[in-house]
């Protein structure tokens, strides 16, 4: 989380406050919380992440369960959620992660 909020520029406290507000997802591994460096920009947290991260909290989707998702390689896209997000293939992610709750 040091690094994160490093990177992000900002006091570790907030990095944790992003996570419990689900806008930035963490998993712990080996007792040590950690964010996948994929989701942190050199402006922030990753712009289509917190929105994508709510649809699949709407649609049931725990934490592991989510970031399973966005790193599962889907070859309609191509690729996985999470590199999609990085291009100009956000809408289809959102798209995607909407339709799960139904």
């Amino acid at each position: 989380m040091p690094e994160v909020a490093e990177r992000l520029g900002i006091p570790v406290n907030r990095v944790h406050q992003l996570v419990r507000d689900r806008a930035l997802i963490a998993v712990r591994e080996s007792g040590v919380l950690r964010v996948p460096a994929d989701f942190v920009t050199e402006t922030g947290v990753l712009k289509h992440l917190p929105g994508v991260l709510t649809l699949l909290y709407d649609a049931g989707y725990n934490d592991d369960e989510a970031l399973r998702w966005l790193y599962t390689v889907d070859k309609s896209l191509p690729g996985t959620p999470a590199e999609a997000l990085h291009g100009n293939r956000a809408t289809e992610v959102k798209r995607r992660a909407q339709a799960l709750g139904f």
